[in-house]
């Protein structure tokens, strides 16, 4: 059965990388529903969250396939529930709005959005939140008229104490200290 995967992947920053690691997902017909990249606590290492919808066994095919990219330090596939995730969602409408009715600042309020700028043609809007959050937002103003919309890729840490590409990499420098 299909389910939301969020599968992270640690890499070193290579030029190219990003392609070599979609083109994974292309082969096997699996579509990335959010794809974010950003560095990792570890200097130098960088992070790949990726999320699809996807049966357990393809998922673990995919990570699989991931972990043997040449850059590639280290992939993990979680479900949302072990994750803790946000996206960021930014809404534009016109400042009209604001002096017409005062019910796009009840919504905004109600929502747990905030006003990031008022300028005479327009006020930005944003929200974090899960995508049906930011979703169930844009379609409560786009009643008004959302002149511009756009959502982030997900967010995702562990919800587990340890992070376990430290683990992983403590484990291989021993390895590799055995070896030499």
């Amino acid at each position: 059965m299909k389910q939301e995967y969020i599968i992270t992947v640690f890499s070193e920053d290579h030029i190219g990388l990003l392609s070599r690691i979609t083109i994974i997902f292309t082969r096997r017909k699996i579509n990335i529903d959010s794809l974010t990249v950003s560095e990792s606590a570890i200097r130098g290492v960088f992070k790949f969250t990726i999320v699809i919808h996807e049966t357990a066994d393809r998922v673990q095919k995919v990570v699989g396939q991931l972990e043997k990219v040449v850059d590639v330090l280290k992939v993990f596939a979680n479900t949302n529930d072990e994750m803790i995730y946000q996206e960021l969602a930014l809404y534009k409408v016109s400042t009209d709005l604001l002096f017409e009715s005062d019910e796009v600042e009840k919504i905004v309020r109600r929502s747990g959005a905030r006003i990031l700028e008022v300028t005479r043609e327009y006020v930005v809007i944003e929200k974090t939140g899960h995508s049906d959050e930011t979703q169930l937002l844009f379609d409560e103003l786009n009643v008004f008229g959302v002149t511009q919309f756009i959502r982030s890729g997900r967010v995702a840490i562990t919800r587990s104490t340890i992070e376990r590409l430290s683990v992983f990499l403590k484990e291989r420098d021993a390895l590799l200290e055995q070896v030499d």
